[in-house]
């Protein structure tokens, strides 16, 4: 009979087995993205499931040796409700939640008990929604609630009522286009009802001897194709938007009804000492502000849902064709705008890494998108300076062979993706590529966030800085004039110059650039760009 511990003995422990569950639901998370398309095809519930699940683990690790049952239930449930992210994640938190509000007096599980926590479980998940809908994790997690209770009546002991809530799981999820239109239109199952049994299925082969037979996707859910379509619906509300919300006198019913009457897919779970918010909506600020004047607003996250989707239509795209052998070489580069990200991907980079100045990705997040490429070697093009380093760090431990051309612009990456021939050997090609990325000279314009002094003299905070090739060449108060200095500087034995609007630059003022440049330098070739970059208003290579 399996058997586990909440805290230290010779069985695996509730710490070893969460964790195993969370690992197997990172090796998925992409898969499960792929999935997404209910409430809105953005691509990101294995992504939120999962950074849920982390925070849950950090928790978990800050805790002493031989924790008690009740401190492994509140670093649970207090990590989940933390780290939350997206529909998704509060659901999970909930869940989790409801599970060790059953097992908090018990020091191990039986099969009973097993089955009286998924059932808590599953009141305490639907109280939080306020619309719930058949087909999707909660119907996955009401199945498993009603599978294991016959069990444990019918006498089943704990291991033998492990395998069947898994494998109620997994079941459940193969019905959920037949409850949910939308699932069966797009062919897929449900994303977080498929990422919670791959959750169930985490912790239970984590225990020693305990293994299943089905345990793949196509069992799951039978032979998928994704179909790369962009479902959008304009008449969706734009933003996901999430926060906390702590120290606050207001009632929960009250925040429940103003969250209700202001957006969709809402989400209030918690209490007055800390609040968990999740609204789709399409005007985050109106709801932050409102959210301000009640108590502190902590951790807001806001996305973009229709970027989110256009992304995942992009991804599956990009996705090669079962059984397609891999290509000689691939390319992974970071970006930090969604312009600049069209661009690279159009000169034939696989996997955008989101990072940039004062956002640098890790080495492990470098790493993992390599991984996804499907190519036998892969290129890395990290753009930023301060990026090179952790870039370089994958080589040792990725299980391909790995070239790191240290570009410390995108658009030097753009120059090297087009001197990219895959005639040669990884070496030559990192080498040729390091050469044409060399012959490229980089322009960026941004604002002096503090006083500072620079080639260029004195600067004061919230000037506008033009930097040539790393160095401050020019300080002004208009972005134009500042972007017509620095060209004049480029300029000199350049052929073409490429300019890049950064986000807080509109169209007509990159059009009176690109205008007054070409009226100045007549002999130069001039293209214009939207980047979309943060921080930088213009971002310019000459060649």
């Amino acid at each position: 009979m399996a058997e586990f511990a909440m805290t230290n003995n010779s069985a695996p422990t509730a710490l070893d087995l969460i964790h195993a569950a969370a690992v197997a639901l990172k090796q998925r998370k992409e898969e499960i993205n792929r999935l997404n398309v209910f409430p809105v095809p953005d691509g990101d519930t294995g992504t939120n499931m999962s950074l849920t699940m982390d925070a849950v683990i950090a928790d978990l690790s800050a805790l002493g040796q031989s924790p008690s049952v009740a401190e492994v239930c509140r670093a649970v449930t207090h990590g989940s409700l933390m780290g939350a992210r997206g529909n998704s994640g509060v659901i999970l938190s909930q869940i989790l939640r409801g599970l060790c509000e059953a097992v908090i007096a018990d020091e191990k599980i039986s099969a009973k008990l097993l089955a009286d926590a998924l059932t808590r479980a599953t009141t305490v998940a639907f109280q939080a929604v306020r619309k719930p809908v058949e087909g999707t994790m909660l119907t996955v997690l009401k199945d498993s609630a009603a599978a294991a209770r016959a069990g444990a009546s019918a006498g089943s002991n704990l291991d033998e009522v492990l395998d069947i809530v898994v494998k109620a799981a997994f079941e459940s999820v193969r019905r959920g286009p037949d409850l949910l239109p939308v699932l069966k239109e797009h062919g897929v199952v449900d994303a977080g009802g498929f990422g919670l049994a791959i959750l169930a299925e985490g912790f239970v082969t984590g225990m020693e001897g305990h293994e299943f037979s089905e345990r793949d996707i196509a069992v799951a859910t039978g032979e998928l194709t994704v179909s790369p379509v962009n479902d959008w619906d304009d008449e969706e509300y734009l933003y996901c938007t999430e926060f906390l919300l702590h120290d606050t006198d207001a009632e929960k019913s009250f925040i429940d009804d103003w969250i209700a009457e202001h957006g969709g897919s809402e989400l209030v779970v918690g209490d007055k000492e800390t609040y968990k918010i999740h609204i789709h909506t399409d005007d985050p600020g109106v709801v932050i502000a409102w959210a301000t004047s009640l108590g502190e607003v902590a951790e807001v996250h806001i996305n973009n849902m229709r970027r989110q989707t256009a992304e995942r239509t992009e991804m599956l795209r990009s996705k090669p064709a079962p059984n397609t052998p891999p290509k000689p070489v691939g390319f992974v580069a970071v970006s930090s705008g969604p312009g600049l990200s069209e661009i690279l991907r159009s000169l034939g980079v696989d996997e955008i890494v989101s990072g940039g100045q004062t956002m640098n990705p890790s080495t492990a997040e470098i790493l993992e998108a390599v991984q996804k490429v499907h190519a036998e070697k892969v290129v890395i093009l990290p753009n930023n300076r301060n990026i090179v380093l952790a870039a370089q760090q994958v080589i040792g431990v990725s299980e391909r062979p790995v070239g790191v051309v240290p570009t410390t612009s995108v658009p030097q990456a753009f120059s090297a993706l087009l001197a990219f021939d895959g005639s040669e050997s990884l070496e030559t090609i990192v080498r040729e590529m390091t050469d044409a990325a060399a012959a490229v000279h980089a322009g960026e314009i941004t604002t002096a966030v503090k006083d500072a002094k620079g080639k260029a003299g004195k600067i004061k905070s919230g000037q506008i800085i033009g930097i040539a090739d790393h160095e401050i060449e020019v300080i002004g108060d208009e972005v134009e004039d500042v972007a017509l200095r620095l060209i004049d500087i480029l300029a000199h034995d350049a052929e073409t110059l490429t300019i890049l609007a950064g986000v807080d630059l509109d169209d007509a003022a990159l059009g009176r650039i690109a205008e007054a440049a070409e009226a100045a330098h007549p002999e130069l070739e001039i293209e214009t760009h939207r980047g979309d970059q943060p921080l930088y208003q213009v971002i310019m290579a000459a060649e």
